[in-house]
């Protein structure tokens, strides 16, 4: 006799016998099958009871994990957009539309002040831009009271303030590693709606003190859409609303003052609009400029004045220092215009460095003076030697010396030096040496040949104009830089 034993689905065991008579008269193809029917039934059985003991496992294994870590997303058994009824009301309208304005606080955090664009006349600035209102429509039931936060998803099926930057030339949200957007929605309606922005504005600036300047700057925030009646945007805590970093610095500026204001904006096509300001005061810094600008341009000024000291005949010496500090002066000029913007009037540096300008070509002009004069003087000491030849072999030659002041009549009385008593030749370069020769007769017979006979020489001096000058441009100089920085300092 054939017996199969298996379990059955409550856990008990079940038997199938084949009797041995039966199973003997039965064909071998038959027989074939009851065995094969009979090992499908034990080997299903075995798979049942395996699985059953593998869930109970499971079941026993999950609730332990769950007691661990209980997770109170699951509390919730409908979506955010049921529990904060999205679905249910028209966000396309404003809160309590059709009412009174609905009052929007806002208060602004400055992360940064990125850069300041003297060309541009622009700022950029990194900032945390937060609203404050109530929307009943969100309000949802909750027995601790407290609030719930979304990101950036949540923003686009809800309303929110339309506020932009009034005369902003770009600007962007932050989406790094996604948009920088925090909303958070309070049981009682009341929502804070948070963004990181950066926003770079214009700035209107007066460079007429460049560089020892100080430029007011400013960020107005404004609602597009919603007149005052509609909306009232306001600071949440007066000045309290505008906190910066403590570690915001420029390399050019010194930040001295954020402060807040707010006015009301009138459009002719659309009314009256809230508008609120972020104001912040920035002074220059004068050392760059001072080692960039002005200590070269002194310098240049200042050797242009070793002309003065150069021998007036080393034309090649003096020329050349002449050309070499105007080129200079003149790249200085062009290197200080091509960081500013191209503004129609004078600026301070402007003055200072047109006037250094002058200096420095006036001592070219000075040296072109001088040499003209010395060419002057040279033709006519050649005329007079033509005229009057040399009286060396006339005897009692008398010679004359005189300052450069003189007269014919003291010319005509003084008759009695020769010429052995001649000065020193860096006396002659002071005086005008005149050279009177006449024969040893009566006085009356010397004045009457004095008119035909005399050979006249003059030497100007003409190195008066450069120890003149060497007096005249420092002190002119000097005196210039102490109205200059008396008056823009």
């Amino acid at each position: 006799m054939f017996k199969a034993v298996g379990t059955g689905a409550a856990g008990g065991y079940w038997s199938a016998e084949c009797p041995a008579p039966v199973t003997s008269r039965m064909p071998y193809f038959a027989k074939l099958l009851l065995l094969i029917f009979c090992l499908v039934l034990l080997v299903e059985s075995r798979k049942h009871r395996r699985r059953r003991w593998t869930s109970q496992l499971d079941v026993q294994r999950a609730s332990h994990i769950y007691k661990k870590n209980h997770d109170v997303t699951k509390t919730w058994k409908g979506k955010t957009e049921q529990l904060l009824r999205v679905d249910d009301h028209d966000f396309t309208m404003r809160p309590a539309f059709g009412g009174p304005a609905i009052p929007v606080g806002v208060d602004v955090q400055v992360e940064s002040l990125d850069s300041i664009s003297e060309v541009d006349m622009d700022f950029t600035m990194t900032l945390y831009l937060r609203h404050y209102w109530k929307d009943e429509r969100l309000s949802f039931p909750s027995t601790t009271n407290k609030s719930m936060t979304f990101d950036g998803r949540l923003v686009k099926k809800i309303w929110v303030p339309d506020v932009f930057f009034v005369h902003s030339k770009r600007s962007f949200i932050h989406d790094t590693t996604t948009d920088n957007i925090m909303l958070r929605v309070f049981p009682d309606g009341h929502v804070l709606y948070s963004m990181r922005i950066t926003v770079t504005a214009m700035c209107n600036m007066d460079f007429s003190r460049f560089p020892l300047d100080s430029q007011t700057c400013s960020l107005e925030l404004e609602s597009y859409a919603y007149t005052d009646e509609d909306l009232m945007l306001y600071w949440k805590n007066g000045n309290e609303s505008l906190k910066t970093d403590e570690k915001i610095s420029l390399s050019q500026f010194l930040i001295q003052k954020f402060h807040t204001t707010s006015r009301l904006a009138f459009y002719s096509s659309t009314g009256w609009y809230n508008r609120l300001y972020i104001n912040f005061t920035l002074r220059r810094h004068i050392f760059f400029f001072l080692l960039q600008t002005y200590f070269p341009a002194t310098l240049m000024v200042m050797l242009s004045w070793v002309s003065f000291w150069i021998d007036r005949r080393a034309v090649p010496a003096r020329v050349s220092l002449g050309i070499t500090t105007v080129l200079t002066m003149s790249t200085i000029i062009t290197g200080v215009n091509a960081s500013m913007p191209r503004v129609s009037y004078i600026k301070a540096v402007d003055i200072y460095l047109w006037v250094s300008f002058v200096f420095v070509f006036l001592s070219v002009l000075e040296y072109a003076a001088v040499n003209y004069l010395t060419t002057v003087q040279e033709r006519k000491e050649r005329k007079l030697r033509e005229r009057f030849p040399c009286t060396c072999g006339i005897p009692h030659a008398k010679t004359m010396m005189l300052d450069g002041n003189y007269s014919e009549s003291d010319a005509n009385s003084l008759a009695g030096y020769t010429r052995n008593q001649m000065v020193p030749e860096e006396e002659k370069q002071e005086k005008m040496v005149v050279h009177l020769t006449m024969s040893n007769e009566s006085n009356s017979s010397r004045k009457r040949g004095l008119k035909g006979h005399v050979g006249l020489r003059i030497i100007q001096n003409t190195h008066a104009i450069d120890k003149y000058s060497r007096l005249i441009f420092p002190g002119t100089y000097i005196f210039f830089n102490l109205i200059y920085w008396s008056v823009f300092s």
